[in-house]
């Protein structure tokens, strides 16, 4: 058997595109030398290493490309301030089978009862499942489909974003909600019914939802395609953002009177 040196080595590991073995194959054959270890038992070891440093390297990139709000996570997400229903839907959602059953979630609730939140902490735990999610404000995916149909491209993007096993339409009620808005964003719901999944926070309650999609057929027909398999979260409560500032007004008032 040929033998090389470990420069060599290191070079054929990389065009292999083994970063575990270029990094850590020194120190563990030092180590199999001192401790006895097997061939079997150090390339098994390599092999561990670099396959967890692959897993890493993908939710990173998950992670980036999904577009979620870095501060918007499950760690710093108040789930006492959380309708113990929501809490358990939470820990549910969190897990990922609603993925594997290409079911939707909708978030609904007056602004600041902490839907954005909630979804955006649920994407963070999908993409550290390897999970692909894509969080968008939902009025600028729409204009992102807009320009691409202009463009006569919208087939193509609709492909792209079905690379998606999530998509995430963050406040889909402030779309400005023009007839071709309508149209885009239906065909988008349509395109995913049943084949992926779509998570979408929204402060109007269903029967006001003419006021996207125009008309009541339309509208209809988008709410079927939604609900048929989906998970319904009812975010009720005082508004977080209220809660922030009665806490900070609370602060002021204890620094100014020390």
């Amino acid at each position: 058997m040929a033998t090389s040196n470990p420069a060599s080595l290191s070079l054929r590991l990389r065009q292999l595109k083994l970063p575990a073995f270029v990094e850590h194959h020194e120190e563990l054959s030092v180590r199999a030398e001192r401790e006895g270890l097997g061939f079997q038992d150090c390339l098994a070891h390599l092999v561990e290493i670099e396959l967890s440093g692959r897993e890493e390297r993908k939710v990173e990139r998950l992670r980036k490309r999904s577009g979620l709000p870095s501060d918007k996570t499950l760690a710093n997400l108040t789930l006492e301030k959380l309708d113990p229903k929501v809490r358990r839907q939470l820990q549910a959602l969190c897990e990922g089978g609603f993925v594997e059953r290409t079911e939707n979630v909708l978030a609904f609730g007056m602004p600041g009862r902490g839907k954005s939140h909630v979804i955006s902490a649920i994407g963070h735990e999908l993409v550290a499942r390897g999970i692909s999610v894509l969080w968008r404000p939902a009025c600028h995916l729409v204009q992102q489909l807009l320009a691409a149909k202009r463009d006569l491209k919208l087939e193509a993007e609709l492909r792209k974003l079905d690379r998606f096993e999530v998509i995430v339409l963050d406040d889909i009620g402030y779309i400005s909600q023009n007839r071709e808005e309508m149209e885009v964003l239906f065909t988008l719901l349509a395109e995913r019914y049943e084949r992926r999944s779509v998570m979408i926070t929204s402060n109007l309650v269903f029967s006001k939802w003419d006021r996207i999609f125009k008309d009541a057929m339309t509208t209809a027909a988008a709410i079927d395609r939604l609900v048929h398999h989906s998970i319904i979260m009812e975010m009720t409560g005082e508004s977080y953002r209220a809660d922030s500032a009665k806490q900070r007004k609370g602060e002021e008032v204890v620094v100014s009177g020390s």
